[in-house]
This record gives structure tokens, C-alpha cells and sequence, in this order.
């Protein structure tokens, strides 16, 4: 056949596991990929996702050139710019993988409504691991809000499809006239491209070092920021340059799948409360917690932004994030529950602060991670667990590696000090914002409050 066919990319920036490029190239057609904006309405990425997607496109933009095909940017909505593309490219059909982000099945229903009426066939393809965000379900009918009992019954279903070929060579098809490639810049002060490298190179080279060199030792490492530990495979997975098919198959056979594939489960769960509650990122899953009793403090909030909190394992993880665009998990957390516990300020501050600031932003994991933290999501940590700043660090970077390269004035302080540094000569770091032991008791009064 001769007639061309449009495959929309989206949040699947890869030539590799694209099921809609796959069918296109197996059917011998002249292809003409096509982008158009398809950003959530609500919690849209930040600077720093906005960075990695535009590099991620012109990387993929590459990719396809090398198969023989090129990539047309367009401006949005979909609904009118994929109509005006057929008719100007002579395309019958436009192949697409679905989006499990909120809104997007509306979104794509007007799409492919719009297509219906121009006379263009539409084919659209599961991509996403669970593929449905509203399954599995409990043995009730009902969707799961806690999660062991949800990755019990994903387990149960069975492992993704292996990943599909990327194709061999692609039929280019016309060249339409396009929009230049975004470039969005990272925030000001962020260098990510010192860490970051965000083209299908990088993801398979994080991909093949995660399974080789981290995934062994996962389970006994990933909680350790002073070890490199983790995958860093999470702004992969957010973009869509890896698929969650591909890296669920890849660790196969290493020590550390079992812990790995978890945390793939986990994110499928987040995802599977962001479809029960699209305004996960701003809105209690807990509808009990929007009279909780925030606290309003500005320079609070700065000191924490800018890691100056006078906590180091803190100080740490904040500045690792502002120099980087990613923050170790276990520093996610310890800082999350800082926010929100020792200073009782909103998790939608933290919410939105990291969404801004996170290369790996992703609009389920993050809001859902905030709410874990603060105890008003679906599967929360207790209200009680309030993580101690000073221990943590104690606990998960015992010599202090983490603190002294991410708080530089304390690199000469040692272990027995490094996370108490109060203790020790001055050092013109900043005091702590809060008295933690007289901060927790605060927050679980303010806590229990609710429960009154």
C-alpha cells in the first residue's frame, strides 16, 4: 500500500516497544510520525520534565530519521490537528498508543470521534503495564485502594507481553511543514545534563547497567543514597522512553527482580488511584484532611526549597534535587515527611515543588507519594510515622558520603557528627528550622485533631 498512515506519539517517546509504529512498519505503509501536546490538564510536568521530554523528542525525532521516517510537531488539540494532518499528508488511518493519564480517554474518544467524521481510521493500542489503570480489582468488583492485596492480583494476571521489535527500517511518508522542536531549558540553577542523558542511547545504557551492576544487590541497597543503588530508570519510565513491558523483561534472572518489579507494581498503583481520583495531586483522597491544620510559612517553605533546613540528611536530598533534577527515594521521603510533619506546611507545596523540579515528574507516582507521606491517600503511612531527620541520615548514610557531597560545608565534620553538626565546632551551617522531638508532638496533635 501507498497510502500513508499518522502514528501520534505521546508519552511513548521510543522506536523500541511502540506497538502503533510496529503494526504501521509491519504493514509495509509510508509512515509519517506526528507529536502533538498531550500534557495532563491537571498537575502538568514542570521545568525539569519539560527539559527531559524536549530532549527525549529530538533524540526520538533522530531515531526515526534513521529508519526513514520523520517526525512532524504540531500544535494541539489533537482532535483538530491529527484531521488537518490527513488531509494534508492523504493518510486513511492514524495509529496511536493509548494514555492512562486523567482525562485521556475523553480526550482520545473526542480524538478519534473527530477522525470518524474526517473519513480516517483510527487504531489505537494498549503500551502501558497494567494497560488498564482501573485493573485489577478486588474480588468485590471494586478497585483496590490499599497496595499488597492490588500487586497480589497483578501478579496474579501474569507478567506483561514481552516488549515488540523496534522495526528494521521505516517508509518514510510526505514531510509536511512542522513547528521546530521544543527545547524548554532547565531550571536556572539545575545542570541535569551533567547526570541526565536522555535519548534511547542513555535509557538502554541505564537500562542494561541497572539489570548488570544495581539489580543484584537491589533489595539490600535501593534504601542507601550513600550507595549508587538504584536504577535511575524512573525519567525513562515517565518520558516513555523505556516501557514498562521492556524493563520488567530485562531484569530477568537478576537477584533483585523480585524487589524491582515491585516498585513497576507500585507505580502501576499509583496510577490506579490517580483513575479513582483525578485531582490526586491537590485534593485528600482522605476528604477529612482538608480541615487539617496547616501551617503558613513562607521562609519555612524557602529554607526547605533550598535545603537550608539546618538538617543535613534533609539539606541533602533537597540540594541533590536542585542540582540534578532527581532525588534518591529514600531522601524523597525523609524530606516529604520534614515538610509536612516537623513543619506542618501543606503537601501540595511539596507536591508541586518537586513536580517543578523532577526530571522523573510523574503526575501518579508524585501526588500519590506525597499523600502517602502525609497520611491522607488511599494506602497511607500512619499518621504516627513521622520520620526522625536525624536518624534517618544516622540510619541510611552512616558515614555521612550522602551529606558531605551534597552539603560541601560539612564535609570535614565526621561520622559522629555529620548529622548532628550542632554538636560540633560552628561551621556557618543553619541551625535547625525546628526542634524535631517537640515538632512531632505537634503534628500528632495536629493529627489527632481529625480524629476527634
Amino acid at each position: 500500500m501507498t497510502v500513508p498512515v499518522l502514528v501520534w506519539f505521546r508519552r511513548d517517546l521510543r522506536t523500541a516497544d511502540h506497538p502503533a509504529l510496529a503494526t504501521a512498519a509491519a504493514e509495509g505503509r509510508p509512515v509519517v510520525p506526528v507529536c502533538l501536546p498531550d500534557e495532563p490538564a491537571h498537575a502538568p510536568p514542570g521545568a525539569a520534565a519539560r527539559w527531559w521530554r524536549d530532549r527525549a523528542l529530538a533524540a526520538l525525532a533522530g531515531d526515526l530519521a534513521a529508519l526513514g521516517a520523520f517526525l512532524v510537531v504540531r500544535p494541539g488539540p489533537a482532535a483538530e490537528g491529527l484531521p488537518a494532518l490527513a488531509a494534508e499528508t492523504g493518510a486513511d488511518s492514524v495509529f496511536w498508543n493509548d494514555s492512562v493519564t486523567p482525562g485521556a480517554a475523553a480526550a482520545d474518544a473526542e480524538t478519534a470521534a473527530a477522525l470518524d467524521r474526517a473519513g480516517v481510521r483510527v487504531r489505537r493500542f494498549a503500551h502501558e503495564w497494567p494497560a488498564d489503570p482501573g485493573r485489577p480489582r478486588t474480588k468485590g468488583g471494586t478497585p483496590f485502594r490499599v497496595f499488597t492485596p492490588y500487586w497480589r492480583a497483578l501478579e496474579r494476571a501474569g507478567p506483561p507481553p514481552g516488549p515488540v521489535a523496534r522495526p528494521a527500517a521505516l517508509r518514510p511518508g510526505p514531510r509536511p511543514d512542522g513547528a521546530p522542536l521544543p527545547a524548554a531549558p532547565p531550571p536556572p540553577d539545575m545542570a541535569p545534563e551533567a547526570t541526565w542523558q536522555p535519548d534511547p542511547t542513555g535509557a538502554r545504557a541505564a537500562l542494561e547497567d541497572a539489570a548488570v551492576r544495581v539489580l543484584p544487590d537491589y533489595a539490600a541497597t535501593r534504601d542507601r543514597p550513600d550507595r549508587d543503588g538504584t536504577s535511575g530508570l524512573s525519567p525513562c519510565l515517565a518520558a516513555g522512553n523505556l516501557s514498562a513491558a521492556t524493563v520488567w523483561h530485562a531484569v530477568e534472572g537478576t537477584a533483585g527482580a523480585a524487589a524491582f518489579r515491585r516498585e513497576l507494581g507500585w507505580r502501576g498503583f499509583c496510577y490506579h488511584l490517580l483513575w479513582q481520583h483525578p485531582g490526586l495531586a491537590d485534593t485528600p483522597w482522605k476528604p477529612e484532611f482538608a480541615a487539617f491544620p496547616w501551617r503558613d510559612d513562607a521562609a519555612a517553605v524557602a529554607a526547605w526549597c533550598a535545603g537550608r533546613t539546618g538538617f543535613p540528611f534533609i539539606d541533602a536530598g533537597m540540594r541533590q534535587l536542585r542540582a540534578t533534577g532527581w532525588m534518591h527515594n529514600r531522601a524523597r521521603m525523609a524530606t516529604a515527611s520534614f515538610l509536612v510533619k516537623d513543619l506542618l506546611i501543606p503537601w501540595q507545596e511539596g507536591e508541586r515543588w518537586f513536580r517543578e523540579r523532577l526530571v522523573d515528574a510523574d503526575p501518579a507516582s508524585n501526588a500519590a507519594n506525597w499523600q502517602w507521606v502525609a497520611g491522607c491517600g488511599a494506602d497511607a503511612a500512619p499518621y504516627f510515622r513521622i520520620f526522625n531527620p536525624v536518624t534517618q541520615g544516622q540510619r541510611f548514610d552512616p558515614d555521612g558520603t550522602y551529606v558531605r557531597r551534597w552539603v560541601p560545608e560539612l564535609r570535614d565534620l565526621p561520622a559522629t557528627t555529620v548529622h548532628t553538626p550542632w554538636k560540633a565546632p560552628p561551621t556557618g551551617y543553619p541551625a535547625p528550622l525546628v526542634d524535631h522531638k517537640a515538632a512531632r508532638q505537634r503534628a500528632l496533635e495536629a493529627f489527632r485533631s481529625l480524629r476527634e
